[in-house]
C-alpha cells in the first residue's frame, strides 16, 4: 500500500544490521501502521534508498503478524520437529527458571551453553543480554569465532588495537585505497556505491574473485586463495627495491625491521606471481601506487577466514607501517571502527561483566557441535541473535546434537527458523522497529538513534526485556539486571559529549562521532607491550606462533578437489533473511558457480545438477559456468536456510569447521570439494 502523505507521520531510524553502511531510515505510518520503510534521503549514507534486501524484508516478513513469532511457544512434539503450543510469559519464563535452577546444582552454571552473535548490533538488544549470562556464570560461545577473531588477534599483536580503524571521512585526502578480501557490493553496498564508488582515489581490490567491487576497480589482483601473506611480502620487496620504505616512521615507531628486512629478499615479483597467480607487472604497480600514498587499506572480514587467517592479517598489516601510511591524513587501515570508547561508550557498562562470581569459560563454534555431544558439558543451550542451524559448521552433526532431548534449549527470535524447530521454549523477539536503542556504525564513526515506530507485534519483546523477565524468574537482585532502557540511554547520551540526549538525536537520526574527522592513530601510541607497533612480536612468539608473519601460502587442494568459497551475495546477509519470499525468489536454485574449465573437466556443463562432497557432508547443486573465478576455485552463496530448502541443508553441511591459525575462528574459506556429476 502506497502512503498518503497528506495524513502521514514520519519517524527516524537507522539500520542495526552486521552490515558496514548503518543506513538512516525513514518509517513512514498512516492511521498508526507503518506503511513503508525507506532509506532516509537527508542521511549521508543511504541518501534515500535501502539495500534491496533491507528493503524487501523491512517492508513484508519484518512487520507482518503472519510472518513474525508472537508468543512465547513451548515444545510438545520431538526436537527438530518444530512443534509447539503458546503460554504465558510468565509460564515460560518460570518453567525455564526452573530448568536453569536444576542444571546449575548439578551440573553447574558452565553447563549452560549462551551461544549469539549479530542479529542485531544495536547497543542494548547486542550488549545489555550479557548482564544476564555474566550473573548466570554460562559458558560464552565465543561470537567472533563464527566471523572475525582471527584478525582480531593478529592485528593485536601488531597494532594492539583491532577497532580502531581509520575514519572513512579521510577518503578525499587519499589518493589510493586498497580494498583487500572484502566485497562492499555485497556487504556495504552503500559504501560501496557512494563512499568507494565517489572517490578520487585509484582504488585496487585484491580478491580471489572478480566481485562487483572488481569490476570497478582501477585495479584488480585476482589471487589464489589464502596466497595473500605472500603477495602482501612481494608488494613489500617491491617496495623496498624502489627506497619507499618510510625509514624515519619505522625507526621510531616499530620494533622488528631488521627481521622483516632479510626475508623481503626472495619474495621477488617473479615468485610472488608463482605462488598468487597474479601477473608481477601488476603486483609492482599496485604496490608502487600504494607505497607512495597516502593511502588507505580496508581489511575485509573474509580475507582471515582461511587456514593461515592471522598470518595473513599480520603480514598484510605491514604495510601501513613500513610505508608510512598511517597517523597522518587520508592514511591508515581499517578491519572495524567498533572501537566503542571512540565515541565514549562503555561496552564494559552495558554488558557489566562485574556481575561474574569468576572467568566465564569461552569455547569456539567451531568446537560447538562437539560440545552439544557431550553430555557432561552441556546441558542447556541459549541461542538469541543467532541460527545456529543454519551458519555453523558440521551442520549434519550440530542437528544431531541438537535433538538430544536431554538438552535443554531456549531460542530467541523474531521467525521461525531451523534454530527455533529444536528449541523447548521459543522467546519472541521484537524488530529494531519496536523499541528504542543507539547503532555505532563499523565502518563509518556515527551515532545513530534507533527510534521505535511502533509497539511489538503480539506479545514479543526487546531482548534486553526479556532477559529482564528471567533474571527476575530466577531470582536475581542485582539492579543492574533491571536499569531500564531509558535510563541506560540517557547515561549512554551523556557521556557522548555531542550535547544531546536521546530525544534530540532522535530528531537529528545520525550523527558524526567525533564530529570532527580523527587521525587513526595520530597519538603514535600503541596498545602493545612495547607501545610501538611490533612488525616483530614476542607476544605472538609466547603465543606459539612466529615473531613475523611469514611469506607462505595455503596448500593448494588435493588431486580433484577445489577450494570452496562461501561469501554473502547482494541478497543475503548471513543468513538474516533467509525466510523472505522476495528475496527467496529472486535467490532461486542454489546454484554452485564453476570456471568454464573446471566443469568441463568434470564433464559438467550450465545448468547441470552437480553433486558437491567432502568427508563432512554433500550437497546436490545447480552448475553455474563463470570466467570470474580462477580454476581450482567454486563459489556457492550463504544466507539460505536449510529449512526453506528442497534438501533440507545448505552450505554449511560442507564445513568441518576447520580452525584459522588464530583465535579458534572460522577457516570456512579454507573448505575444499570434490565436484561430480550428480547421478540419481
Amino acid at each position: 500500500m502506497k502512503p498518503n502523505l497528506s495524513n502521514d507521520i514520519t519517524i527516524l531510524t537507522a539500520c542495526p544490521r552486521d552490515c558496514y553502511d548503518t543506513c538512516g531510515i525513514v518509517v513512514t505510518k498512516s492511521n498508526g501502521e507503518i506503511v513503508q520503510v525507506r532509506g532516509d534521503p537527508n542521511h549521508e549514507v543511504s541518501r534515500g534508498k535501502l539495500c534491496k534486501k533491507c528493503s524487501i524484508a523491512y517492508n513484508h516478513e519484518w512487520i507482518s503478524p503472519k510472518a513474525r513469532l508472537t508468543q512465547p511457544l513451548r515444545r510438545v512434539g520431538a526436537k527438530g520437529e518444530g512443534k509447539f503450543e503458546p503460554v504465558s510469559w510468565h509460564v515460560a519464563c518460570k518453567e525455564i527458571a526452573t530448568r536453569l535452577k536444576s542444571i546449575i546444582s548439578t551440573n553447574g552454571p558452565q553447563a549452560i551453553l549462551n551461544a549469539h552473535y549479530t542479529g542485531t548490533i544495536s547497543l542494548l538488544a547486542f550488549l545489555f543480554p550479557m548482564r544476564f549470562f555474566n550473573k548466570l556464570g554460562a559458558t560464552e560461545v565465543n561470537p567472533d569465532t563464527i566471523c572475525n577473531m582471527a584478525g582480531h588477534v593478529a592485528l593485536n599483536y601488531v597494532y594492539g588495537n583491532s577497532l580502531h580503524g581509520f575514519d572513512p571521512r579521510m577518503v578525499d585526502s587519499a589518493k589510493c585505497i586498497f580494498v583487500w578480501g572484502g566485497n562492499p557490493s555485497a556487504s556495504g553496498p552503500h559504501v560501496n556505491q557512494h563512499w568507494l564508488g565517489e572517490a578520487k582515489a585509484k582504488i585496487i581490490v585484491i580478491d580471489p574473485v572478480r566481485t562487483e567491487t572488481a569490476e570497478a576497480a582501477d585495479i584488480h589482483l585476482q589471487l589464489f586463495p589464502g596466497s595473500d601473506a605472500a603477495l602482501a611480502y612481494t608488494m613489500l620487496n617491491i617496495i623496498h627495491r624502489a627506497r619507499l620504505i618510510a625509514y624515519d616512521f619505522v625507526k621510531v615507531n616499530t620494533l622488528g625491521w631488521e627481521e622483516i628486512e632479510p626475508v623481503l629478499a626472495d619474495c621477488t615479483p617473479a615468485w610472488g606471481e608463482a605462488m598468487t597467480g597474479v601477473p608481477a607487472a601488476l603486483i609492482e604497480e599496485a604496490a608502487l601506487i600504494y607505497a607512495k600514498g597516502p593511502s588507505l587499506l580496508w581489511l575485509g572480514q573474509a580475507l582471515q577466514r582461511q587456514p593461515n587467517g592471522g598470518n595473513v592479517m599480520r603480514a598484510c598489516a605491514l604495510l601501513p607501517a613500513l610505508t608510512g601510511n598511517l597517523a597522518k591524513l587520508g592514511a591508515g587501515f581499517l578491519y572495524l571502527n567498533w572501537d566503542l570508547s571512540q565515541r565514549n561508550i562503555d561496552d564494559t557498562y552495558l554488558a557489566a561483566p562485574h556481575l561474574s562470581t569468576g572467568t566465564i569459560p569461552k569455547i569456539s563454534h567451531m568446537d560447538l557441535a562437539a560440545y552439544l555431544e557431550d553430555t557432561n558439558k552441556s546441558r542447556a543451550l541459549f541461542a538469541w541473535n543467532i541460527n545456529i542451524a543454519a551458519s555453523n559448521p558440521e551442520q549434519t552433526r550440530l542437528r544431531k546434537a541438537l535433538a538430544r532431548e536431554d538438552l535443554f534449549t531456549v531460542v530467541l527470535d523474531l521467525f521461525s527458523t531451523d534454530t527455533t524447530d529444536y528449541a523447548d521454549f521459543i522467546l519472541p523477539a521484537a524488530s529494531f522497529l519496536e523499541f528504542d536503542d543507539l547503532i555505532a556504525g563499523y565502518f563509518h564513526l556515527t551515532l545513530s538513534a534507533q527510534v521505535k515506530a511502533t509497539e511489538p507485534i503480539g506479545q514479543s519483546l526487546p531482548n534486553q526485556e526479556i532477559f529482564r523477565r528471567l533474571a527476575h524468574a530466577m531470582g536475581y537482585s542485582e539492579p543492574e539486571l533491571y536499569e531500564p532502557d531509558d535510563v541506560i540511554l540517557d547515561k549512554l547520551m551523556q557521556k557522548t559529549d555531542l550535547g544531546e540526549n536521546f530525544s534530540s538525536l532522535a530528531a537529528k537520526g545520525t550523527m558524526p562521532v567525533p564530529k570532527e574527522p580523527r587521525i587513526q592513530f595520530g597519538d603514535l601510541v600503541f596498545a602493545t607491550p612495547s607501545g610501538k607497533i611490533e612488525l616483530a612480536s614476542s607476544a605472538a612468539e609466547a603465543d606459539g606462533y612466529s615473531r613475523i608473519p611469514l611469506p607462505v601460502t595455503d596448500q593448494k587442494p588435493k588431486d580433484g578437489y577445489l577450494r570452496l568459497l562461501s561469501p554473502a551475495t547482494s541478497w543475503a546477509l548471513n543468513s538474516s533473511f533467509g525466510n523472505v519470499s522476495k528475496i527467496q525468489s529472486h535467490a532461486a536454485e542454489a546454484t554452485i558457480l564453476m570456471h568454464p574449465e573446471d566443469a568441463e573437466e568434470r564433464s559438467l556443463k550450465m545448468g547441470d545438477d552437480a553433486l558437491v562432497s567432502n568427508a563432512t557432508g554433500h550437497l546436490k547443486l545447480v552448475v553455474t559456468t563463470v570466467n570470474t573465478l580462477q580454476r581450482g576455485v567454486v563459489l556457492v552463496s550463504k544466507g539460505r536456510w536449510p529449512k526453506e530448502e528442497s534438501q533440507g541443508i545448505n552450505i554449511n553441511v560442507l564445513n568441518p569447521g576447520i580452525k584459522t591459525d588464530m583465535g579458534e575462528s572460522s577457516a570456512v574459506h579454507g573448505v575444499e570439494v570434490m565436484v561430480t556429476r550428480f547421478e540419481s
